[in-house]
């Protein structure tokens, strides 16, 4: 069931290529696995690369396994048979066994999320995992600094800073994990924007990238400004070239749907064939937004011809 299709690409690949382009490569979580296949579809339409992915924490929230998720995946991959350069992506994850089950399945890259750890600490859960997934031709994703919620009242403290990720510490943990990717915690949040507003430390951006050469991660694309974003993407050197989106596409799919409550994944399949496939043109839309206003990729397929 699990097999490798030759557009299915390893992070380090895809986003190498998208910042030698001045682009962003959307990482789209559906959340509902029903959604991969508008994710696949919008991604086509525009001849956009893209990474489909899931976090631990929303396995969680979506009463998904894991096993679920990569079995819906690759039987929509089958259905839609989409001809773009497309990652599959464990997102913030700090279960190693949920790692080599990933890796398992066929995903071609891993977040483990250590940061909330000492950084001699972070270093040492990271290397294992690079050493691990490496060994398997998998792309590690690691994360250093504090990316926080959206909607928390102490985010505008005068604290907030001190979660942003370091540059120094940045150039030594990417040396000493041989990382493929970093998410850096330089001002945007996970979720909805209510109380914190959208901002990117773009100074401390171009420090990190001075210091390390290593593929940049924005978590907490969904209701960033556009204009942000392309500061963050065209920085000298190399940007930002991976931007995570979910809450954007959840909360368009349960709009379509007239509804305000988080489903489970079941109660998603369970929907009406018309009916979900409103929903599923709600959340093809807001991603070809994305691909196309927001992360400059559509049209960049045919830069991974080899």
């Amino acid at each position: 069931m699990y097999y490798r299709p030759e557009n299915l690409l390893t992070l380090k690949h895809l986003l190498r290529t998208a910042e030698r382009g001045g682009y962003a490569i959307g990482a789209f979580s559906p959340r509902y696995t029903p959604s991969i296949r508008a994710i696949f579809r919008a991604g086509q339409k525009l001849q956009s690369p893209l990474i489909v992915q899931i976090a631990q924490i929303e396995l969680e929230w979506y009463n998904l396994t894991l096993r679920e998720f990569a079995f819906d995946f690759w039987e929509q991959f089958d259905a839609e048979r989409p001809a773009i350069p497309f990652g599959l992506h464990l997102d913030h994850t700090q279960d190693f066994d949920l790692i080599r089950e990933a890796i398992s399945y066929g995903f071609t890259s891993v977040m483990i999320d250590a940061s909330p750890h000492s950084l001699l600490d972070n270093i040492a859960i990271t290397q294992e995992v690079v050493d691990y997934a490496h060994a398997r031709g998998v792309s590690v994703e690691a994360e250093l600094g504090r990316i926080g919620a959206a909607d928390a009242s102490e985010s505008e403290s005068s604290s907030d800073e001190e979660l942003f990720t370091d540059p120094e510490e940045a150039e030594v943990f990417v040396r000493e994990t041989g990382v493929d990717a970093l998410a850096v915690s330089v001002g945007t949040a996970h979720g909805v924007y209510t109380v914190r507003t959208p901002r990117i430390d773009l100074e401390r951006l171009k420090v990190i990238r001075a210091r390390t050469p290593v593929h940049l991660v924005l978590h907490g694309g969904s209701g960033t400004p556009a204009d942000l974003i392309g500061q963050a993407i065209h920085l000298p050197g190399g940007g930002i070239s991976k931007i995570n989106i979910a809450t954007d596409l959840e909360l368009g799919l349960l709009r379509a749907l007239g509804r305000q409550e988080r489903m489970t994944n079941a109660d998603a399949k369970a929907l009406a064939a018309g009916k979900l496939e409103v929903g599923l043109a709600a959340v093809q839309a807001i991603a070809e937004d994305k691909i196309a206003n927001f992360l400059g990729s559509h049209h960049r397929a045919s830069d991974f011809i080899r």
